[in-house]
């Protein structure tokens, strides 16, 4: 297993933890939520990272490693109601919520290797500051293509750019994690 793999595994074994943990607290009440409100969730998180990112300052405390997991985590789920339509009850048994998480995870990892294949780890030679520019390009095309009834004449569709986000996400994640903290 290549660096990036175990990398991409480490950080998402967190966010799984993190879901897990907020699933017993909350059970799935994020069901009851459109895919619109959880990209509009999403650009929240996006925001707040980059406005401190910009700005140097966190009033509110969570640091924005904190924020990238929840933009992980928020993908999946947004991922879960989209794609998932024959799902129809609102609490989910942790067990059965758990099973989904880890089957998009799996495919977000696996669409990941193939990209990072072909672009030849490019990311890792990007700025945080850029994996959250992407991050916010995406929730705007997804609140573009929302708007116009989940159609799209050549682009890729809702579910590619909540993948795509989750996986800047982790590459964000992955260079916060292997930077020394600024004292």
């Amino acid at each position: 297993m290549n660096q990036t793999s175990l990398e991409y595994t480490k950080v998402m074994n967190v966010c799984r933890d993190i879901f897990l943990k907020k699933t017993k607290d909350y059970g799935t009440a994020w069901r009851i939520l459109r895919p619109s409100s959880l990209t509009d969730q999403l650009f929240i998180k996006a925001q707040r990272i980059r406005t401190i990112q910009e700005t140097g300052e966190n009033k509110v405390g969570e640091d924005v490693e904190d924020e990238f997991r929840a933009i992980v985590n928020y993908c999946i789920m947004a991922i879960i109601q989209l794609l998932e339509k024959d799902l129809k009850e609102l609490e989910l048994d942790p067990e059965k919520a758990l099973q989904l998480y880890n089957h998009y995870a799996a495919e977000a990892q696996s669409l990941m290797a193939r990209k990072n294949h072909d672009y030849g780890e490019a990311w890792r030679d990007m700025r945080v500051s850029s994996l959250t520019d992407l991050i916010l390009m995406k929730i705007l095309r997804i609140k573009q293509i929302e708007d116009n009834d989940g159609q799209t004449i050549m682009s890729e569709g809702i579910d590619a750019n909540y993948f795509d986000m989750l996986n800047y996400s982790v590459f964000a994640l992955i260079h916060l994690t292997n930077t020394p903290k600024k004292k």
